[in-house]
């Protein structure tokens, strides 16, 4: 495992100097949410700052429910690329020569521990709509994203307080939907927390959106069709 501290976000020199740590990043189809279905490059960043991705923390972090390896550099297509520019090289690189509709997906773990304007720039000189899922404990770097899902934790403050997307895993006892109302996202998803009670919280979740219709049901129908 790699031993790295969970604050990946300290600035260098400068943004050409930046060393961007990247578990994976690959060409796949987004398996969630509002873009579910839609090609993507994955571009998945180390680390977070509420979980340091070790089963032996697992039980004092913050968000204990993650069921993502985002530690390391080791996946495919990851690496430690130095500088804005060599990241969304290799995000073009992944998409390949087809030049619309580029959209590229930044999550981690937490991938606002990383990335920041300059990356994004870099990014969208090569076409791409630029995406992040967060757990919007973390301010937007400027330029901003395209595209800002928010995903929760109970207890968590949050630094985001408007997005696109909303996305709540759910259940989380601590978290009720109807306290992120107020917020402004266009739109608002309930996700299933996975693991060995997840048939029984589809099921909540189903009855929740049902009865409250501003939300709807997100499922990660990547492991459904079993895609990375």
């Amino acid at each position: 495992m790699d031993p790295a501290p969970l604050e990946l976000a300290a600035a260098p020199a400068s943004a050409r100097d930046r060393a961007y740590r990247v578990k994976e990043m690959h060409l796949t189809l987004q398996g969630e949410g509002i873009h579910a279905g839609r090609a993507a490059v994955f571009l998945r960043f180390a680390g977070c700052n509420l979980w340091s991705g070790r089963e032996a923390d697992r039980a004092t972090a913050a968000c204990r429910f993650c069921d993502t390896d985002f530690v390391g550099t080791d996946g495919p297509g990851g690496g430690t690329f130095r500088g804005p520019e060599a990241l969304a090289d290799a995000a073009a690189e992944c998409w390949g020569r087809r030049s619309e509709h580029r959209f590229v997906v930044c999550t981690g773990g937490e991938p606002l521990l990383q990335l920041d304007g300059p990356a994004i720039a870099a990014l969208r000189a090569r076409g791409f709509e630029v995406a992040v899922e967060t757990n919007g404990t973390r301010p937007l770097p400027d330029p901003a994203p395209d595209w800002v899902t928010v995903s929760p934790k109970a207890g968590q403050p949050l630094a985001l307080g408007g997005g696109d997307e909303l996305k709540l895993v759910y259940p989380q006892p601590a978290l009720r939907p109807e306290s992120l109302n107020a917020l402004g996202f266009r739109h608002r998803l309930l996700q299933p927390m996975d693991g060995p009670a997840q048939a029984e919280n589809t099921q909540l979740a189903v009855a929740y959106c049902l009865a409250n219709p501003a939300w709807r049901l997100s499922v990660q129908t990547h492991k459904v069709i079993g895609i990375a």
